[in-house]
């Protein structure tokens, strides 16, 4: 028999890292599940963490719910050392949650609006005195509109394929023929294939296609097809959030803006990459800050060491676990870290950060990762 190698040594002592988890399965992570009842249903909501530490709130995008949505993600090995300081509430717009019965027939789902001010109710509930907004496609316009409704309780808002507008011609005639078809007979392709679209944009020989394969079978064997299509329903007919640029200091008082730091974020292959860059044209530039990561469309799964990288810078500039280690990325912020919004056990850094504010996201400047 052969002699070991110095090679052979070095194999076995390689320590292991917990994997991530892609299934769309429940995971045993969530310390609470709560269905809280609100004027406009219920909403299911379910907390990863330690409810004393600084609150996150998730909101999820078209077919997708807490698990589907933001698993993987939080259970990414990057993302571990993050949760040790920060508790997070994901919540569910109703009859989107794992296993959710059929809404009744005669239920009004509610407007976008409306799903922005349940967020309200489950602030109450856990008693969160503030806390930083994370939402994927539908989930962050209603977060957004919760944020302009109520800015003293958002500290930031970490926004992934957000738009700003209302619904073009094309997207509410392909959404609303979507609906019917899900009502009437189900997941059929067509809706299917809108879904892959909506969330990975064209289908190349680039993309990944084992997630593309484990969406479909968890779009045709998982997602409540009426619950859906009410939900669709809902965000097709989303108003505008008529935020506005305006560099007069003397009328931003009377402006419609974030309050808060803002974030917006959007995959190369996205589908909704320039509703983004639209969007980043209306915020104010000293808070907000886009972001194009490259090669997927999306981030969060095919690309999550770069959304979680720059997570931890964001929350940084907020003023939060200014002790986490980044590497790869770099974002920097024009003001100093608020030491009052510092979690139990964080230690406070000496330096500064500063956010790269992304005139025009269009040309060479554009901040790409």
């Amino acid at each position: 028999m052969p002699t070991a190698t110095m090679d052979d040594i070095e194999l076995r002592n390689v320590e292991l890292q917990i994997p991530i988890m892609r299934s769309s399965s429940r995971s045993e992570t969530y310390n609470q599940e709560e269905m809280i009842g609100t004027d406009f249903g219920r909403m299911f909501v379910a907390v990863q963490g330690e409810q004393n530490k600084q609150a996150i709130i998730t909101y999820h995008d078209l077919g997708l719910n807490n698990i589907s949505n933001f698993q993987a993600f939080f259970n990414y090995v990057d993302m571990r050392v993050l949760l040790q300081s920060f508790c997070v509430y994901h919540l569910n717009a109703p009859g989107q949650e794992e296993g959710a019965p059929t809404l009744p027939e005669g239920y009004v789902y509610p407007t976008m609006d409306q799903l922005a001010e349940m967020i309200l109710c489950a602030v109450k509930f856990f008693n969160l005195k503030h806390f930083v907004g994370l939402g994927v496609g539908a989930g962050a316009n209603i977060l957004a509109r919760f944020a302009l409704q109520y800015p003293d309780l958002v500290d930031g808002l970490f926004l992934i394929n957000c738009t700003s507008t209302v619904a073009g011609w094309t997207e509410w005639g392909y959404q609303k023929l979507n609906s019917m078809c899900l009502r009437s007979s189900g997941m059929t392709s067509s809706p299917l294939e809108y879904l892959l679209w909506h969330h990975f944009g064209n289908v190349t020989e680039d993309c990944n296609y084992n997630l593309i394969e484990a969406y479909t079978q968890y779009f045709t064997k998982v997602v409540n097809p009426y619950n859906l299509s009410l939900f669709i329903d809902s965000y097709i007919r989303r108003t505008d959030l008529q935020i506005q640029r305006e560099l007069d200091p003397t009328k931003r008082k009377s402006e419609r803006r974030f309050k808060s730091g803002v974030l917006l974020m959007s995959g190369a292959l996205s589908p909704h990459l320039d509703d983004t860059v639209e969007m980043n044209g209306r915020l104010d530039p000293s808070n907000s800050t886009w972001m194009k990561i490259s090669d997927c469309g999306m981030a969060m799964e095919e690309q999550p060491g770069k959304v979680a990288e720059v997570l931890k810078l964001f929350l940084q500039g907020l003023g939060f676990a200014p002790t986490i280690s980044t590497r790869g990325v770099s974002l920097t912020r024009k003001r100093p870290l608020k030491e009052e919004n510092v979690g139990v056990g964080d230690q406070v850094s000496t330096f500064h950060q500063e956010v790269h504010i992304v005139e025009n996201p269009i040309d060479q400047h554009t901040l790409v990762c």
